[in-house]
């Protein structure tokens, strides 16, 4: 997923073009009026020719490429010139609840696209996106056994840097449009205000993720949220210690990886080890974000690991194993980005050689009892790191439930 970009081609535009005025007739269910009105107000008019062009005589194509471009001005915050972003709550909703329920765009669906594109699921947020993002990511992750052959395919949508009524009105007229579920992090009152008020109105499922969170830490601290989202011009921020322990983290990190300066272990907080393609770099840099000086040491056939690594606290290292088959795919992956693959000079893929690495590592595991052997097969890199840091967190802890504490 990623911040303010989409992770698939932009669902069905909400703007293509209305060939004159057409009654609805027969449609039963509020939901469906909402749609329809949803896209006449966005349409434009009664013109002949709307925003999107042609209508059913348009070409795919075009319609691909006005997708596309409705999709980059909503991130952009350049739809609606004509309503500024000045525009009250008020406002903004009663746009959405007095659309017109008299039009309908007209555009046939395109079955083979809605094949592909599966279920939509919207990730709104005044920030990064972050929270909402891992969310929705945590719980997607107990539909694998649907994901995965595509019984339940789904596409999300993450729009970030939302600060505006207009642009939040937009993204749920589209939302509502495709049929799509909707979660939402804004931190602002008025906001979250607006899109549950819109989301009701045009009957969008919806979630606020961070409110119920707000909510309870307000009645808990007895002490009112200032509702401004982190980032923001009005919202200061001190430079803490714990800013300052995370750059020097970084900076560490980076000057450890595959190896470097071995001298310099002893001062790690963490030191990670295992055959090449065993997710050591992104571990390592994903923890340092967090705070923690991690140092990474390969293992290499016949070649002896560097003394400093038998030297330092060894409740530090923690070693890292993988299922062979597994790290052959990746190195196979590997082997083709650097131009590796069927040169015959390399046994890194061979399936026999990467036995041998993994029993050579092996054989050093038990040899050192006290590293933890962390499984990597399959897991993310949020996934490892937390197995990595409860350890880390539970040898150094002296209370009897061991926790990641941090202060505020």
């Amino acid at each position: 997923m990623f911040a303010n970009s989409m992770s698939a081609i932009a669902g069905p535009c909400l703007c293509q073009g209305l060939q004159g005025s057409l009654r609805l007739s027969g449609l039963e269910g509020s939901r469906r009026r909402a749609r329809v009105a949803v896209a006449a107000e966005a349409g434009g008019g009664e013109d002949g020719e709307g925003r999107g062009g042609k209508g059913r005589g348009g070409s795919k194509g075009s319609a691909q490429l006005e997708r596309w471009a409705r999709a980059r001005r909503i991130r952009s915050g350049r739809m609606g010139e004509g309503r500024k972003g000045e525009s009250s709550v008020a406002e903004a909703v009663k746009v959405v609840k007095e659309a017109p329920v008299s039009m309908v765009p007209d555009y046939e669906s395109d079955e083979e696209e809605d094949e592909v594109h599966g279920k939509g699921v919207y990730m709104i947020s005044d920030g990064t996106g972050w929270t909402a993002d891992h969310a929705v990511q945590a719980a997607l992750g107990q539909f694998e056994h649907c994901l995965v052959d595509q019984r339940c395919s789904v596409n999300t949508y993450l729009f970030s840097q939302i600060n505006e009524v207009d642009r939040l009105m937009e993204i749920i007229r589209q939302a509502a449009q495709e049929e799509a579920l909707v979660f939402y992090t804004l931190a602002d009152p008025h906001m979250a205000e607006a899109a549950q008020k819109a989301c009701e109105m045009l009957h969008v499922p919806h979630i606020n993720i961070l409110g119920p969170i707000t909510d309870a830490l307000e009645s808990h601290l007895g002490m009112s949220p200032s509702g401004i989202p982190r980032g923001a011009p009005g919202r200061k921020t001190a430079l803490s210690k714990q800013y300052f322990k995370r750059i020097e983290a970084v900076e560490f990190t980076i000057r450890q990886d595959d190896g470097a300066l071995p001298k310099n272990i002893i001062n790690a907080d963490i030191v990670l080890t295992g055959v090449s393609r065993t997710s050591k770099t992104p571990l390592s840099t994903y923890m340092a974000q967090k705070g923690y000086k991690v140092a990474n040491v390969p293992l290499v056939l016949g070649i002896d690991p560097p003394k400093e690594l038998f030297e330092v606290d060894q409740d530090k290292v923690f070693a890292l194993t993988i299922n062979p088959s597994y790290l052959k795919s990746i190195r196979i992956a590997r082997a083709l980005t650097l131009g590796m693959v069927g040169d015959g000079r390399t046994k890194y893929s061979d399936m026999e050689h990467i036995r041998k690495e993994l029993d050579y590592s092996r054989q050093l595991f038990i040899e050192n009892p006290r590293w933890p052997v962390v499984e990597v097969t399959g897991k993310a890199i949020e996934e490892t790191a937390a197995v990595i840091l409860r350890i880390y967190h539970e040898r150094r802890s002296k209370h009897h439930m061991p926790r990641i504490s941090r202060r505020y």
